[in-house]
Order: C-alpha cells, then sequence, then structure tokens
C-alpha cells in the first residue's frame, strides 16, 4: 500500500534534494580560495546561501575524502584552524561539475518558461 505524504513534507524533502546539490557547487566555487569553516560560511551567507555548521563540516569532510579538496592545520589570531582549498582534481571536477550545472540551468530555463505559458493560458481560459 502506497502512503500519501503531505504536501508540505513532499515540498521539503525535494527542496532538501534540490539544496544538497547547490551546496557542493556553492562550496566548490568558494573553495578556488582558501578558507577555514567560519570564513566559508561567512562567505557563502554574504552571497545569499546561508548553511548551518551541521551541514557544512560533513560536507568538507566528504569533499576531502573524495579528492576534491586539501586541507591543512594552522595556527591563526593563537587559534588552530583548519584551511580548506580545492586539489587539483577538485578544480577538474568543479569545472565539469559548473559545465553540467550551465547545460542545466538553460533546459530547465526553457522547460520552465513553456511551463509558465502553459499556467498562464489556462488561467485565461479558467476565467472565461
Amino acid at each position: 500500500m502506497n502512503t500519501i505524504l503531505p504536501t508540505s513534507e513532499v515540498a521539503e524533502s525535494l527542496t532538501l534534494e534540490l539544496r544538497r546539490g547547490s551546496l557542493v557547487l556553492a562550496v566548490l566555487a568558494a573553495l578556488q580560495q582558501e578558507h577555514y569553516g567560519y570564513t566559508l560560511r561567512k562567505a557563502l551567507a554574504e552571497r545569499g546561501l546561508e548553511m548551518e555548521e551541521s551541514t557544512l563540516y560533513p560536507l568538507l569532510r566528504r569533499l576531502e575524502t573524495q579528492g576534491l579538496l586539501t586541507s591543512e592545520w594552522r595556527e591563526e589570531d593563537k587559534r588552530r584552524k583548519r584551511f580548506y582549498r580545492l586539489s587539483a582534481t577538485g578544480v577538474t571536477v568543479f569545472e565539469k561539475l559548473l559545465a553540467e550545472y550551465a547545460g542545466l540551468t538553460s533546459a530547465l530555463e526553457r522547460i520552465l518558461n513553456s511551463s509558465a505559458r502553459i499556467l498562464a493560458s489556462s488561467a485565461v481560459v479558467t476565467k472565461e
């Protein structure tokens, strides 16, 4: 038997799914310059992408394990901080993801514009 989830739960789940892929791309883009966790979160937030520490640090660890990032512990302002940067592999993967993203957004724009026209024309028919 299929259980139908409430619309809000479905929307929330799909929003999280959409956001996950976007976060990876945003983090890789930001890490073309070296950052430690706090400055990375701040840089992303300043550009409109808020991210919780509980999301960021596991993502950084995963990307490093996949060989996309390098990290180095250093002391700054009398505190040890872990600095992250794209690895050579990370640069290559980022470039491929960026090209894929450009293709997807272009296709989605065409699809969504077509969908908006269909919705607009059906609204006109409904009003008559």
